[in-house]
Parts: structure tokens; sequence; C-alpha cells
């Protein structure tokens, strides 16, 4: 049986049982019955039940005439992103705000927790980037759609009809190539950054270390403004007035 995390053992004796009904009720024999639920899963738990905490409290707090922290910085980060997603895809981007922003939330505390003790970075387990890329992926194909309707399809013919029987596969496999970089790109920065932490951690647990979890911050920022500004990208593209 893999190694639980603290969190992972409480989920696990809490809700281990129902877990295993729900995945053989699927077909899925779970690996490990007495442990169903992995670290990574217990992790993006956590980080959801966190998210949900903050925007509960921040929503519970909201003041016109006095602001406190909490809303000065769910405001700071929302104008933020906003103010990125007007400048790439234009004027008709709020209704993509609250996606754009639980979408960078999220990455972002998961890529974070894993410098909490006891604690561990579910991105840098392969499927749960691999997820997040797959939800991005489906939302700004499902924008599109939503769009233009049937004539989103034209976007994957090319600028000439001529031209379709050999654009058409060129732009298919473009746009899965999208979920396979957006994958590898946040998996393998956050891999590497917990390894380096962790192996630095147990030759120099002072001093040194603090300097790599350092850089694991500034890491796990540019690495989920990137999977979010090449979010935006993506929907630029596919809602754009011109195919």
């Amino acid at each position: 049986m893999p190694e639980q995390l603290p969190f992972t053992a409480l989920l696990n004796r809490l809700f281990g049982g129902a877990a295993n009904a729900l995945l053989r009720a699927l077909g899925i024999q779970p690996a490990y019955p007495q442990a169903p639920i992995a670290n990574f899963v217990a992790m993006q738990v956590l980080v959801a039940a966190l998210l949900i905490l903050f925007f509960v409290l921040v929503r519970a707090r909201l003041s016109v005439d006095k602001p406190g922290g909490l809303q000065h910085m769910a405001e700071g980060i929302r104008n933020f992103i906003a103010g990125q997603a007007h400048e790439i895809i234009g004027h008709h981007s709020e209704r993509f705000t609250a996606f754009l922003v639980t979408l960078g939330l999220f990455i972002l505390i998961c890529n974070l927790i894993g410098l909490v003790p006891g604690f561990e970075s579910p991105t840098a387990t392969p499927s749960v980037p691999l997820g997040c890329a797959l939800t991005a992926f489906i939302y700004y194909h499902s924008q599109g759609i939503k769009q233009h309707g049937p004539g989103y399809v034209k976007q994957f013919m090319g600028p000439m009809w001529w031209l379709a029987i050999l654009m058409f596969p060129i732009e298919i496999v473009s746009h899965c190539a999208r979920v396979l970089s957006l994958t590898v790109r946040l998996y393998a920065n956050m891999f590497a950054g917990d390894m380096v932490t962790m192996v630095f951690f147990s030759l120099l647990p002072i001093g040194i270390p603090v300097v790599f979890m350092g850089l694991h911050i500034g890491v796990s920022l540019v690495q989920t403004y990137v999977f979010v500004l090449l979010t935006m990208v993506y929907l630029s593209g596919a809602v754009a007035a011109e195919h």
C-alpha cells in the first residue's frame, strides 16, 4: 500500500467504503481497497474545500464602505485576470472571468500546498494537470460552439475551402497537442520543484532550503499565470468573430 498523507488517511477512514462502492459501481477495481483515495485526490479535495471556504468568507464580508483584507485580495485577483482577459479576448471577456479566476486559483493553491509540511502538490501528479488541461480544452470549445453554433467547425477548415481536407486533420492534431502542452508544462515544473525542495530539505533542513522554497513559490506563480494566459489565448481564438 502506498504511503498516505495524514489528510489522505483521514479521508480513507471516513469515506473509504463509499469510495470503494463508487469505484466498483463504475466498473473500476481499486488497486488498494483499504486505501482507495490517493494522495493527489485527497489534496484536490482539500484545495477545493479551502477555495469554497475562501469564497464563502469573501461573500459574507462584502462591504462597499469598509472592504476587508479578504475582499481586497479577491478583488485584486479578479481585476488582474479580468484585465488580462480583456486585453487578449476583447470586450466580451467578462463572461469568462469567473471560470478563469476559479481555474487559476485552483492551480495556484494546488501548486503551493506542497510547501506545507504533511501535504504535497497534486499538480506534481500527471493526472491533475491533465484534468485541468482537459477542463480548459472542453470549456473553450464549448464556448466556441456557443458563440458560433455549427459554424464553429469552419475554424478547422482553413482560410480557403479547397484546403479543408488538409487543414482539418492538422487543426485537430494541433488542438489536441494543446492539452499535452498544458499538461506537460505544469506537471514537469511542479514535479521538479517538489523534488528539488525535498532533496535539499533532507540534506540541509535549515537555511538553504528556504531559497528553494522561494523558487518553488515563484515557479508556482509563473506556471499558474502561463496556464491561465494560454487558456485565454485559446478562448480568444474560439470566440473570435472572424473565422
